[in-house]
């Protein structure tokens, strides 16, 4: 167990970088899935003295419910953010700075909210506050600020502390 711990670090990380070899090389082949694996475990052995305090993950299969909700919010925003620019005058737009006070305190779980925020159009994360207690957000199109703040508190934050925290 400990020999299987030593050569795969990071083992979740092993199973992606492999992954993710196999879709850039756009085909699959013994060769392929061969040198995607060899990355798979060199670079996360390599990297381990970078991970010391590995974030753990207290209930893993929330991850598929709360990326689920993440891209059918990204197709939607898409939607409304395509109405927006076609359709919405630039006098009639209300861009705003949203400060969101954060109940998170894991480092990585403030990282993927961010993303996140970042990833669906019509916003923006722009900083997060040096003791990590808010995150300053810029929406294209916001008529009521608190509405989308607690929309994200609601649909990412509260999520995010169940899979971290």
């Amino acid at each position: 167990m400990k020999l299987l711990r030593r050569l795969f670090p990071h083992p979740l990380l092993t199973l992606l970088l492999t992954v993710v070899w196999l879709l850039l090389v756009n085909r699959y082949s013994h060769n392929s899935l061969l040198f995607g694996l060899f990355l798979g475990i060199v670079i996360p052995f390599i990297t381990q003295p970078y991970w010391p305090n590995r974030p753990k993950l207290r209930n893993p299969m929330k991850v598929i419910e709360y990326v689920l909700v993440v891209l059918w919010d990204i197709v939607i925003a898409n939607v409304v953010v395509a109405k927006i620019v076609l359709f919405k005058p630039n006098s009639a737009r209300q861009p705003a700075w949203i400060a969101i006070p954060l109940d998170l305190k894991s480092p990585e779980a403030i990282t993927v909210l961010a993303g996140t925020i970042t990833m669906t159009p019509g916003t923006v994360s722009a900083d997060v506050s040096a003791e990590g207690h808010a995150l300053l957000v810029h929406c294209l199109d916001a008529s009521d600020p608190d509405a989308v703040r607690d929309e994200i508190k609601t649909r990412y934050e509260a999520r995010l502390k169940e899979i971290f925290e």
